[in-house]
């Protein structure tokens, strides 16, 4: 296992990094994307791609989000690469959100980790039931 990162002095192309080292990729990009506001977001623009949707109907349709937390997980995203912003000049500005394309791959991921959850979540409950149940006995 190395600890260094692709394109450093030392990686040979295709070589994986280290997870539990801090500089590794992987970890950095899930310290950015472990989040479930970013996925949720990630999902509701993903349903509309290639079309935008602006923030106030991004704040509807994502449960519990607070305007603060959508708008810290959208600049976030936008940082990244992974949604595009766009800003009317009206009054107030209309600003629009959509995926790139690198936010669309991105989505892809998402999806198989929600099926996983989906399909394995019945098993984690009911292992926490006995694990709670155990710990009262």
């Amino acid at each position: 296992m190395t600890t260094s990162r692709p394109g450093e002095p030392g990686r040979r192309p295709g070589e994986r990094g280290d997870l539990l080292d801090p500089r590794c990729p992987t970890r950095e990009l899930l310290d950015r994307i472990g989040t479930k506001w970013t996925s949720m977001a990630v999902k509701v623009l993903a349903q509309e791609a290639p079309d935008e949707l602006r923030f106030a109907e991004l704040r509807r349709r994502i449960p519990g989000i607070s305007q603060k937390m959508l708008s810290v997980t959208l600049q976030s995203l936008a940082r990244d690469g992974l949604v595009a912003r766009r800003v009317e000049p009206t009054v107030p500005p209309a600003v629009h959100y959509r995926l790139t394309e690198l936010g669309l791959s991105l989505e892809r991921a998402l999806s198989t980790l929600r099926i996983w959850a989906e399909t394995h979540m019945p098993e984690i409950d009911r292992s926490n039931r006995l694990a709670d149940e155990s710990a009262s006995n």
